[in-house]
């Protein structure tokens, strides 16, 4: 009889522990509000891949994009509130958030996709991540290229220096360091979320929008644009982060693996917008799209004149752009 009551205990035991179990995976909510085609969105699924590979069952991601979840700047909101665990957090956002870093924000400063990395891994972006950390109580695990930035025209028009983007109304996200850089290139900036930008464009609410080429053929900008103008004004790229509530709970493997995960889904995001980039141009062109390239160094020292003698750049630490600029290759 001792027997039986103990298997029954046991059994009871097991059956008890069976959903405690089920339940034992940690919910990774991996949000953003890209389309299902953009390269980083689909990198979210290697991201989930990888990371199920290293650590079989220990997390249950789930992805979200278009907005669906959270929209385009409430994502952030979302990880400092516990409501989602993951997202894509721009440079530009952290700039509102610590206006000394705006400095990362500025036209023409990184050159590549291995230069915002090379910075990332130096003492300075330590420094920076562990201040992102501090402040808006989220970790940077790696920045992902978006490609390099270029306007991208409802009409067609003779686009030389910034002069000739006088009264443009360009749409740029809607936070301080997106519209400060529209208005550096010499266009009158407005903020619109990325999800109405289509039908903006094609009413003409706007008449243009800067979005990396990749992006404007996932969005399918190219069907109510005519002119795309190659500034090449921002080397464009996006950190993935994850919320400090969820990464505290991690023990040192997890960090490691979610990490590793997070660097495998920007390389495969790298490569593909590499590629993607050198075929667009032609595409574009096949697409009845003009493609046109202005005067360059007017753009570059006109979008630079307005960063370094503007109120943000009193703020930027000491020696960073000289010790950025020293890591491009």
């Amino acid at each position: 009889m001792k027997l039986t009551c103990t298997l029954g205990a046991l059994a009871l035991t097991t059956a008890l522990a069976a959903p405690a179990l089920a339940q034992d995976a940690i919910e990774i909510k991996y949000t953003t509000a890209s389309v299902p085609s953009d390269l980083h969105t689909r990198a979210m699924q290697v991201f989930k891949d990888e990371l199920e590979a290293k650590v079989p069952g220990r997390f249950d991601v789930q992805l979200y994009d278009s907005g669906s979840l959270f929209g385009q700047g409430a994502d952030l909101d979302a990880l400092q509130r516990g409501n989602a665990e993951m997202t894509y957090l721009s440079f530009q956002l952290i700039a509102d958030a610590i206006p000394e870093f705006s400095l990362l924000t500025a036209g023409y400063l990184f050159q590549n996709p291995d230069h915002y990395r090379a910075f990332l891994a130096s003492d300075i972006g330590a420094e920076f991540k562990a201040k992102v950390s501090d402040e808006m109580d989220v970790q940077l695990l790696d920045t992902c290229y978006l490609g390099t930035r270029q306007l991208n025209l409802r009409k067609a028009r003779d686009v030389q220096t910034p002069a000739d983007l006088d009264g443009v109304k360009l749409r740029m996200p809607g936070s301080d360091a997106w519209l400060f850089l529209g208005s550096a290139l010499g266009a009158a900036p407005t903020p619109l979320p990325f999800g109405e930008v289509y039908l903006a464009l094609q009413t003409g609410t706007i008449d243009a929008q800067d979005n990396p080429l990749p992006t404007v053929e996932a969005a399918k900008f190219y069907e109510v644009t005519e002119q795309i103008v190659l500034t090449n004004h921002l080397v464009d790229g996006i950190n993935i982060a994850i919320s400090n509530e969820t990464w505290d709970q991690l023990s040192d493997d997890e960090k490691s693996a979610v990490t590793e995960a997070a660097v495998a889904s920007c390389d495969w995001n790298n490569a593909e917008r590499v590629a993607n980039e050198d075929r667009l141009v032609d595409f574009f062109k096949s697409e009845g799209l003009q493609v046109t390239e202005p005067d360059l160094a007017a753009f570059r020292e006109h979008v630079q004149g307005a960063y370094f003698n503007s109120e943000r750049a009193e703020a930027w630490p000491e020696g960073w752009v000289e010790q950025i600029n020293a890591m491009a290759k």
